[in-house]
């Protein structure tokens, strides 16, 4: 099973979900696999572990990384760009939209209503079960409707991001995808796929999932801690 996403990706969740790592990690492997990719920048409220922090390491890659101008940061009404603008209206193969965390980021999707409604999106929201908020399915449902009132729009899949960071242990993974599995289906919503990070693939049964793997190397880290390497993290097992 592979993953196989086109046109416009909005990636959503709480604080803390990891989306952004998702993004960065989901358009280098869309690169590798010979996929146009094109990624916007829509956090105007998180300072930390923006897809920006990465964008010359995707620059390098050809992955072409959409910012909002920093006056634009922290703005109390969202505004959009003519760079985002005429991205989501001539989108790439894969055109990756990484909002904001939370109802309070997810705002910004609203001021883009009047383009993305005139376009097929879709929408989903990354979960790790091991963050408050989202450590119950309650939680998640919680998130998904405060998400979608913020941004006008639906949420059309879900995304597994289960990680304790450094604690993280193949345990841990087998645990979160039942866990978004079950949130999925009490969404009435697919699992599109779900993370391992690239260092586990060799040791977990991949047999046990029942959607497919993103490999993560993490690129999100304190500046005393290196980003892993995306040489052996691309690969989509099973594909």
């Amino acid at each position: 099973m592979g993953i196989h996403l086109t046109g416009i990706v909005i990636l959503v969740g709480n604080y803390g979900s990891g989306k952004t790592e998702v993004a960065i990690n989901l358009a280098v492997m869309s690169k590798k696999a010979g996929t146009d990719v094109r990624v916007a920048d829509l956090d105007l409220v998180n300072p930390y572990f923006r897809t920006r922090e990465s964008k010359g390491v995707l620059a390098d890659m050809g992955i072409e990384v959409v910012l909002p101008p920093d006056e634009y940061m922290h703005a109390d009404l969202p505004i959009l760009t003519p760079a985002i603008a005429g991205m989501i209206r001539q989108p790439a193969s894969l055109t990756l939209l990484d909002a904001g965390g939370d109802d309070v980021g997810a705002t910004v999707l609203a001021a883009l209503a009047n383009v993305l409604d005139l376009k097929e999106v879709q929408m989903l929201q990354v979960i790790n079960p091991f963050r408050p908020n989202t450590d119950t399915i309650e939680g998640c449902l919680r998130i998904r409707d405060e998400i979608e009132t913020a941004s006008k729009r639906k949420i059309t899949g879900i995304v597994g991001n289960a990680n304790l960071i450094n604690e993280t242990t193949s345990d841990i993974i087998y645990q979160g995808h039942d866990f978004v599995n079950q949130a999925a289906y009490a969404s009435g919503l697919d699992l599109e796929f779900i993370t391992v990070p690239a260092d586990f693939i060799e040791q977990i049964d991949m047999t046990y999932f029942s959607c497919p793997i993103l490999p993560v190397a993490r690129q999100l880290v304190p500046p005393w801690i290196e980003p892993k390497s995306f040489v052996n993290s691309t690969q989509q097992p099973g594909s």
